[in-house]
């Protein structure tokens, strides 16, 4: 037998199985799956997702650090390196992984009555750094542990690729190269298709996850969108077909092109589960501003979900929320958690020092001699990074109601 037709008689036998793990012991599906344009419980009800984006924490974003140049994951671990060198980087971001969200933010996230959290994570937390890449790494313990909290609280997980292999953006968000090279490289393809069904078979016979949300953002705006957008729904099928040889409980999220605004690029649906995401940030709060996403909806009898929005003002929150709930749109808002803000659910405030760190980002380390002559004491910085580990806890943060009560909780 060919290796081509072993795969086949594989995943064969995985479908099967998963077949079986997927219903209960009454014989009913134990997964929330679609119908029509409803996302629905596995008895057949309507599912209204109320959800928070755990953004920053397999994921870092510069603006949640107060940086403004060092945007990126790698832009932000090299700052770090530079201030306390590369073994006690390892550490901080060890800690920093085991502090930011722990079984306390999912307690708390629970009891405010949101029932999902979507999770942005890089890629990278789940391959080597060796050639080629070998899907190990330490994402994997980190999502089980957040699922399992999940589990106990009973809220609904979506798991969101918000940085792909090649990058599918091409800006920060993405830890990219400063182009979406993703979608010119069957390298990244794979590795991408891989690292999702790899993911699809650990959380296969799970029903806190509900679904994946493939890649986020993809295409930013900046480029040949006419000869990039043509990609994006190929690329989807690429690895929903990759995910359905392992994985058919699962609902499958696709964002829009040109930071999940654009449904121009999609089809007709070509899967059973899909649900379409968009997001929406600053702009005139009105039915026209979601619009075009409801005809989607109505055209092609499919649900749309509100991945991603927030950062503003709670009396905007609240009406955008307002007009999504009034039109049958879930919703998961930006972000759970950041430094000093009123536009989330928590605020972590400022450790001692912090502007010491911003100006040492912030300020010139092209060469050598400039980090040598900018770079604060190193007790300094440790002293710096310490206090701000600590203050990620959830014990440590600020709670803001005014946010809770702009989504309608609380």
């Amino acid at each position: 037998m060919t290796w081509c037709r072993k795969r086949q008689a594989l995943c064969g036998i995985i479908v099967l199985l998963n077949l079986a793990a997927s219903i209960s012991s009454n014989g009913q599906s134990r997964f929330i799956t679609t119908r029509g344009k409803d996302i629905v419980l596995a008895d057949g009800k309507p599912l209204s997702l109320k959800g928070i984006n755990l953004g920053n924490w397999l994921l870092p974003e510069g603006y949640m650090f107060k940086f403004k140049s060092a945007n990126s994951p790698r832009r932000i671990q090299t700052v770090i390196n530079e201030l306390v060198g590369e073994d006690e980087g390892r550490q901080f971001w060890k800690t920093y992984h085991e502090n930011y969200i722990t079984q306390e933010d999912i307690k708390f996230i629970k009891q405010s009555g949101f029932n999902s959290v979507r999770v942005p994570f890089s890629y990278r937390l789940f391959v080597s750094d060796t050639a080629p890449a070998k899907l190990e790494g330490e994402g994997y313990r980190l999502l089980d542990d957040l699922v399992a909290w999940c589990k106990k609280e009973g809220l609904y997980v979506i798991l969101d690729m918000h940085a792909a292999p090649g990058g599918q953006t091409g800006d920060n968000i993405d830890d990219s190269w400063g182009y979406p090279f993703l979608f010119g490289s069957p390298e990244s393809q794979d590795l991408a298709v891989n690292l999702w069904r790899k993911i699809a078979v650990r959380y296969r016979s799970e029903p806190t996850v509900i679904g994946y949300d493939l890649l986020n953002e993809p295409i930013a705006p900046y480029f040949d969108t006419a000869n990039l957008n043509q990609k994006l729904e190929p690329l989807y099928r690429k690895i929903v077909a990759g995910i359905r040889e392992v994985d058919r409980n699962h609902l499958i999220f696709l964002g829009g092109a040109q930071w999940d605004t654009n449904f121009k690029a999609f089809g007709p649906p070509f899967d059973a589960k899909l649900v379409y995401t968009f997001h929406k940030y600053w702009m005139e709060v009105n039915k026209g501003a979601i619009q075009e996403y409801l005809d989607f909806r109505d055209k092609y009898n499919v649900p749309v979900w509100m991945g991603e929005s927030g950062e503003n003002t709670d009396e905007w929150i609240s009406s955008f929320r307002k007009l999504l709930d009034a039109n049958s749109v879930g919703w998961c808002f930006w972000p759970y958690k950041r430094m000093e803000a009123t536009s989330c659910v928590v605020s972590i405030n400022s450790p001692a020092e912090w502007d010491t760190i911003v100006g040492f980002a912030e300020g010139p380390r092209i060469t050598f001699e400039d980090v040598r002559k900018n770079r604060p004491a190193r007790e300094k910085a440790q002293k710096a990074l310490n206090d701000y580990l600590e203050r990620i806890k959830f014990a440590n943060c600020r709670i803001n109601q005014g946010y809770l009560k702009a989504l309608g909780l609380r």
